[in-house]
């Protein structure tokens, strides 16, 4: 018999049937790609050879099935498999979803090199019909300006950009760029600012039109054991921060799993309660978590946070007042 496509066509395509879950007797296969079952085996035995895990069967039919390994080899996505994990990806990179946040922007960065721009396009239409439920105070950040900046990280490179300042004015910025960082609700590129020879912080919701010129971002030791820990030591030092001290009558498990990113302040009091240490830069943020945790606590500090939380109980006490009292809200059954 002879073969009916190219070797890497042909390869590429065995590879695409072995991934699905199932095992493939060498003759369909055979019958499949319009080769000899001789075939078949040396394009296995090649696959093995880069590192695919490919398991035979014995019997004599010959099956053949992919099968977990040491280490994840490349894999085939159809149109449709490509258009659901790109969106997955930007999904997760978009809502700094807690454990997988710089994992989703490199994945995502490295799909969207290789994407047809017919699929590219279907991403970006997909994404932007659907809007994610956010808490409150949650700043949203655009996936392609983070995949621009994790590609520009990544290939070393500098990065020039359109930077929104706190008093809301437009600024240009040419950097190199060191680290993306999510923390919390918002995404922060740590780099090192060339105009200003100091290394800088950035939101990166407020990035614009970022762009990667392509020049090489020398070899720079940063002033802190990581980026993570530059963020936290600057955050603390130049924006104005709340300590929240509380009860929480919630069992120290059910609190991590419902805090996420705050579990590390979190101190069991006994099996049904713990003491929360948070913090935040709005009253806004740290009054919504504690109300969103739905458990009963009582608030320590500071005198900012119980005073915010008394006006907020008053103003939810007025919105749901009797009838004809004045000032009060009506609630159509």
């Amino acid at each position: 018999m002879t073969d009916a496509k190219p070797a890497t066509a042909r390869l590429l395509s065995l590879l695409s049937l072995l991934q699905t879950p199932r095992e493939w007797p060498g003759s369909e296969l055979a019958a499949r790609l319009g080769v000899s079952p001789r075939t078949i085996r040396r394009d296995v035995d090649r696959l093995r050879d880069l590192g695919y895990p490919v398991e035979a069967s014995m019997g004599a039919e010959g099956g053949y099935r992919l099968v977990a390994g040491a280490a994840m080899p490349p894999l085939l996505l159809d149109d449709e498999e490509a258009v659901a994990i790109a969106f997955g990806l930007r999904t997760a990179a978009g809502n700094a979803i807690a454990g997988i946040e710089e994992a989703s922007v490199r994945a995502l960065t490295k799909l969207e090199q290789v994407l047809p721009s017919r699929l590219r396009y279907r991403v970006g239409a997909l994404s932007g019909a659907t809007v994610p439920a956010l808490t409150p105070g949650t700043q949203t950040v655009d996936p392609a300006v983070l995949t621009v900046i994790a590609a520009a990280i990544a290939n070393r490179e500098r990065l020039r950009f359109t930077y929104v300042t706190n008093e809301g004015t437009e600024a240009k910025r040419h950097t190199e760029p060191h680290r993306l960082v999510s923390a919390g609700r918002r995404w922060y590129l740590v780099a090192f600012d060339l105009d200003r020879d100091d290394w800088r912080i950035y939101r990166a919701d407020r990035v614009r039109d970022p762009l990667g010129t392509g020049a090489r971002a020398q070899p720079r030791e940063l002033p802190a054991e990581d980026a993570a820990t530059y963020l936290t030591s600057k955050m603390y030092s130049l924006v104005p921060t709340y300590e929240a001290e509380a009860t929480l009558h919630l069992p120290i498990e059910q609190a991590r799993a419902r805090l996420g990113d705050a579990a590390d302040h979190l101190e069991a009091i006994d099996e049904h309660s713990c003491r929360l240490h948070g913090y935040g830069d709005t009253l806004d943020w740290l009054a919504s978590r504690l109300v969103m945790l739905g458990c009963e606590f009582e608030v320590h500090g500071p005198p900012e946070l119980i005073d915010h939380l008394k006006e907020l109980a008053a103003r939810v006490t007025r919105g749901v007042g009797c009838h004809g009292e004045p000032g009060s809200a009506v609630i159509s059954p």
